[in-house]
């Protein structure tokens, strides 16, 4: 089931445009890594899905329910329903610094009317691991302690779904490597659907299992862990005297690689290779090697290929 579909999500402010035709699916138990550059889009997506901002055009479907269509402008946001099932940490966590985090958890889980309010207090701060400073004053914590704090307060209403915008912002990376662990914790042993948008792209590659990348307020391209992983793989290049030649022994030696023969002669090979064994077969047939070179796409690189690459189009 999908939990999230953006269809033709369109907003402006002041005249411009700042999402525009922007589409966009999670499904349900994802762990959706939103990335794109500073002022590209993505908190104003994330403020449309969750209805913190009503979409100028396009619209947002919650876990795939129906809904009352379009507003005046003919756009339509999310229904009340489904974003009762969405905890949120945009931007900053609103917090109360002269209260403890204990209270600011409970302030919130009056105005939502939660049932059995304290006990969902005392266990969300538990699953957070906050609960040895639950009584002290939020003005005292870390930057990492207000992160944690914000994602409870997010995790306060049972949420189907979180949006968590930039959660590892000015962590250091012991608090980084504690909220991956606390984003993939609640993910994995609640069931929890996660959008979380972050430049930490080391950190969104160990728990990420979809991509989106958008640029300029439109999305570039989604696509799975496992096809991130296989764009970014090693590949092995070739070059010799005779470059077809070596290409069809090649070919014929090995069936399950892929081959690119590249514009300057050189031969490039993906997949599950043994350099050694190429190099072997190819001197044994008589070619000359001029070079046998390893190469690894890295992860950054690859996606400002992509953010640059559709900023383009836009």
């Amino acid at each position: 089931m999908n939990v999230i579909e953006a269809r033709g999500l369109t907003k402006v402010y002041g005249g411009r445009a700042v999402v525009r035709n922007f589409s966009m699916t999670v499904a349900a138990s994802d762990i959706y890594g939103f990335v794109g550059k500073n002022g590209a889009g993505k908190s104003t997506v994330m403020k449309m899905i969750c209805g913190d901002a009503l979409p100028t055009a396009g619209e947002v479907v919650l876990f795939e329910s129906d809904r009352a269509a379009a507003g005046a402008a003919g756009a339509a946001g999310p229904d009340e329903g489904g974003v009762r099932r969405i905890g949120v940490l945009i931007e900053e966590p609103g917090l109360l610094l002269n209260l403890s985090a204990y209270r600011n958890l409970m302030a919130k889980a009056l105005a939502w009317g939660i049932v059995d309010g304290p006990a969902r207090c005392e266990e969300v701060l538990r699953l957070v691991g906050l609960s040895s400073v639950g009584n002290k004053k939020v003005r005292g914590f870390s930057l990492g302690m207000k992160q944690r704090l914000g994602l409870a307060m997010a995790l306060l209403g049972s949420p189907d779904v979180l949006l968590l915008d930039e959660p590892f912002n000015g962590l250091d990376p012991e608090a980084t490597r504690a909220m991956r662990n606390l984003i993939v914790r609640v993910n994995e042993t609640l069931g929890i659907t996660v959008v979380v948008s972050s430049h930490v792209l080391d950190q969104l590659d160990r728990m990420a299992t979809r991509y989106g990348v958008i640029a300029d307020g439109r999305m570039v391209r989604e696509m799975t862990a496992e096809e991130v992983a296989a764009e970014c793989r090693s590949s092995l290049r070739v070059r010799t005297e005779n470059p077809a030649r070596a290409l069809a022994l090649l070919e014929e030696a090995y069936p399950a690689l892929a081959f690119k023969a590249e514009p300057d002669g050189a031969i490039v090979i993906t997949g599950d290779y043994d350099d050694g064994a190429i190099s072997r077969l190819l001197a044994g047939a008589g070619e000359v090697v001029r070079e046998l070179s390893q190469d690894h796409r890295d992860l950054e690189e690859y996606f400002v290929e992509l953010m640059e690459g559709g900023a383009q189009y836009v």
